[in-house]
Formats: C-alpha cells, structure tokens, sequence
C-alpha cells in the first residue's frame, strides 16, 4: 500500500488500534476487526487511524478513495503473482470496504445475509 500519510499498511494499523492485546482467533477476526471499527467511529479517540477516517476533511471520498485504490493494489498483486502481497493488500482492502460499511450504517450480518441470499 503506498500511503505517503501514513506509515505501515492498513491491517498493521488496525491491529494496533485495536483494543486489549489478546490473540484474536482466525474464525471470529473479522468481527473483532468490524467491533473495533465501530467503537473507533462512535468514540473518535485521538491518535486513531480508523477514527481519523470518520472525520477526514474529504469525508466518505477519503474512505472510498482507499478502496479504489486497495483494490488497484490487490488486482496488481494477482497479476504478478505474488500471493504475499495479494494478502496483504487484500486485508487493506477488506479493512477499508469494513470502514465503509459501517460508514453507511451496514454490517457484517448485513454482507452475510446478501452473501448468503446468493448461494
């Protein structure tokens, strides 16, 4: 991810501003994830990569301009072939379409239900 404001990926970013330092397990990390997501929208602590990204200056563009660009990032990845930069951009990219979710007042059993209704 080539982010000139901020240092370290967003997955790196959203681990450190989550809370308690417990091993999350693999089955429940996009929940864990989408919680913490939530609680840094509804309580904007300072310092907060997640909370900066509810009150950018260029509102909902600067969270959707993350996703075009993640997702630029993870096609480029699967072209050339490097998995451990598809997943590291990939995580980028679901991180950010998270932000946005809950940006718009969606959530994980919200994607779950639509995910579901086409299966």
């Amino acid at each position: 991810m080539s982010d000139p404001d901020a240092a370290g990926d967003a997955a790196e970013k959203a681990s450190n501003d989550r809370a308690g330092d417990a091993e999350v397990p693999p089955e429940t990390v996009l929940d864990e994830l989408f919680a913490t997501i939530e609680s840094r929208q509804a309580e904007l602590p300072d310092g907060s990569y997640t909370a900066s990204l509810f009150t950018h200056e260029k509102g909902e563009n600067a969270v959707l301009e993350k996703v075009g660009e993640e997702s630029t990032e993870a096609i480029l990845a699967a072209k050339d072939d490097d998995r451990e930069e598809l997943a590291a951009e990939s995580a980028d990219l679901v991180y950010h379409l998270l932000v946005m979710l809950a940006m718009k007042d969606l959530g994980l059993d919200d994607l779950r239900a639509e995910l579901r209704g086409r299966f």
